[in-house]
């Protein structure tokens, strides 16, 4: 069947092709009349619209926004946070008149989604500063925002202020008493916290209280995948015979399965452990007790990186963004016993 195009509406109607392309693009310059009849003729052919190739190319822009990732999608949303990002940076574009194309790890030979997709723009969000996705990226000359990443030259940053988030979690159990406190906090493949800007400035946040108090924590870690292994580091930490009256997590899932694990051993919470989390997820409320933990605006840091991407987009400067944290004290802290 051949390819319905504005020239076939042209010929059913007995117009010109550039009153078909107004009928779509500048109704104001037809009749009414005239314009229902294109718009039912167009109806009747099938005509499904522009080709969007084509438009692009006579744009000179595709209209959409890559986001690169660190992980395949399916990891990628178990994250309760991640997902709301996304969310909140689909809408922000969409209010823009602008598309969210999800850049995923390259997986096979001939296709790189960083090389080989059309967008205007990037976004990257907690990816290995010597990721070839990255490299593309680069070597591509697109305009660039990092999010949740160290900072690199030339290229704005939208960040949270990990750091006082997590000295606030750590200060909140000094302050209710505790001297032996756990972390629990993320592993990555090189052992190495300094390319994970969220890691380590959540590390460096929870040291900060805890020297000033004079308390040497005991740290374990564990990767984010598979799930289970957050459960199964706070239990090698909990069965230790200097067992810790709390513990501070480097995610509320992490801190999830630090009360699966306390439960497994007997351990209540808070009488037994203090737990305090981080990010104030939709898990921190349902989970019982509810979670004390560190509360990140992640809508809008959404659109804070919205806004930046299409700043750079347009030759505009976008200034580096750090996002305030606060600490929401539930039922999972407590005095030790």
């Amino acid at each position: 069947m051949a390819k319905v195009t504005l020239q076939s509406i042209a010929d059913r109607v007995g117009v010109s092709r550039m009153t078909v392309s107004n009928a779509f693009s500048r109704p104001d310059q037809l009749s009414a009349e005239l314009r229902e009849r294109i718009l039912a003729a167009a109806d009747e052919l099938g005509y499904v619209g522009p080709d969007p190739a084509a438009r692009a190319l006579a744009r000179g822009r595709s209209g959409s926004v890559g986001l690169l990732l660190n992980d395949r999608l399916r990891q990628t949303f178990e994250d309760a946070i991640a997902s709301e990002f996304f969310a909140s940076v689909a809408d922000a574009l969409a209010d823009n008149g602008l598309a969210l194309t999800l850049l995923t790890p390259s997986s096979r030979a001939g296709f790189v989604p960083s090389r080989d997709v059309a967008m205007d723009g990037a976004l990257v969000y907690i990816c290995e500063p010597d990721s070839t996705d990255l490299a593309w990226l680069d070597r591509r000359g697109l305009p660039q925002v990092s999010v949740d990443q160290n900072k690199r030259e030339g290229v704005a940053s939208v960040n949270v202020d990990d750091r006082s988030g997590a000295r606030a979690a750590a200060q909140h159990l000094v302050d209710l008493g505790h001297r032996s406190v756990g972390i629990l906090t993320l592993s990555t493949s090189e052992g190495d916290l300094s390319h994970n800007f969220p890691a380590r400035e959540r590390m460096l946040g929870w040291r900060a209280a805890l020297d000033a108090a004079g308390i040497e924590p005991i740290v374990a870690s564990c990767p984010y995948q598979p799930t289970t292994a957050a459960r199964e580091a706070a239990r090698e930490l909990l069965e230790r015979p200097d067992r810790p009256t709390a513990v501070v997590c480097f995610s509320d899932a992490f801190a999830a399965g630090v009360l699966q694990a306390a439960e497994e051993l007997g351990l209540e919470v808070p009488a037994d452990l203090s737990i305090v989390g981080y990010d104030d997820s939709p898990l921190a409320s349902y989970s019982r007790p509810t979670l004390t933990t560190v509360r990140q605006d992640v809508a809008v840091k959404g659109r804070a990186a919205v806004d930046a991407i299409i700043a750079t987009m347009a030759g505009e400067p976008a200034p580096d963004v750090l996002l305030p944290t606060s600490l929401v004290v539930r039922e999972s802290t407590a005095p030790p016993a």
